[in-house]
């Protein structure tokens, strides 16, 4: 059974001056979300900066999320680690902290073989009674999960789906060959949206919707219901919004939309820095462009 079909926002984590996590915050973009019937909720992921948070502060913010959404929608938390112990530590503070799902990105750095991958997805999955969506990323983290790992990873029970942004179509159609119906596959890329649907996916685990969530929304549930000429209007009409978020390494880009638009939500972590000031006016023409500001 799938945790949600449509679009997932990958939340932002907003910080104070002071470099706290803004927790009320939180709370104020979740009902941003509501109001534009976002599907389900995706947090402390990539945009939402995980790998600069304590474990502490990663299990409040995913604690906040779960009261502020109110099982109005699900809440899925990123909980992965390039240590399985510690990802599976991560897994069960998560679901102590009332999570509805799973989304565990592939051990990164020190990486691993397909069998790594299989034993590492297995423990982590036995570790919890949640839906797990697996995260493939290789641009991140330097391990690609091949489609003949995805369909021994999908043969463990609770293990759902794919969040997947490899940015390779070919292997999207072959994950979606060999696993059918036993792995939902998502678009990790906002501009694949549409192309990954039309191969069986269900929707998207989408940055962008941190500012426009009604659109991937309409776009995703367009394609759904069959209307696939507005999905695809859809897709190809957010192309230069897409470009200018994604002109540095996310969050950089979103975090400064956010804060253009008026949602004040702070600055970054070290590595994490300001944009570019090119970069930034950039940003800035394809939301005028957009409308958004």
């Amino acid at each position: 059974m799938s945790i949600f079909t449509g679009s997932g926002v990958a939340l932002i984590t907003p910080f104070k001056m002071d470099g706290s996590v803004d927790y009320a915050k939180i709370t104020e973009l979740i009902e941003f979300q509501m109001e534009n019937h976002t599907d389900a909720l995706i947090i402390c992921g990539s945009t939402g900066e995980a790998s600069t948070l304590t474990d502490d502060e990663q299990i409040e913010v995913i604690r906040t999320a779960v009261c502020a959404a109110n099982k109005r929608v699900p809440v899925i938390a990123g909980a992965g680690s390039n240590y399985t112990e510690h990802g599976v530590e991560l897994c069960i503070r998560s679901q102590a902290a009332g999570a509805d799902g799973l989304m565990l990105v592939t051990p990164y750095y020190n990486k691993t073989t397909p069998k790594g991958l299989v034993e590492h997805y297995s423990k982590l999955a036995a570790s919890v009674d949640l839906p797990i969506i697996i995260y493939n990323i290789p641009g991140r983290t330097g391990l690609n999960i091949t489609p003949k790992t995805a369909k021994a990873i999908s043969e463990i029970d609770n293990i759902v789906g794919v969040k997947e942004a490899s940015g390779n179509i070919e292997q999207v159609a072959e994950i979606a060959e060999l696993c059918g119906d036993a792995l939902d596959i998502y678009s990790g890329n906002d501009n694949y949206v549409v192309p990954i649907m039309s191969l069986g996916g269900k929707g998207v685990i989408s940055t962008a919707a941190n500012i426009i969530p009604a659109q991937m929304r309409d776009m995703t549930h367009k394609y759904l219901d069959g209307d696939t000429v507005t999905a695809r209007k859809i897709q190809l009409g957010i192309l230069e919004l897409y470009r200018g978020l994604f002109c540095e390494v996310n969050p950089i880009p979103i975090k400064a939309a956010m804060n253009m638009m008026g949602f004040n939500v702070g600055g970054y972590r070290l590595p994490l820095t300001s944009m570019e000031p090119a970069n930034e006016a950039f940003l800035r023409k394809a939301m005028e462009s957009y409308r958004l500001i």
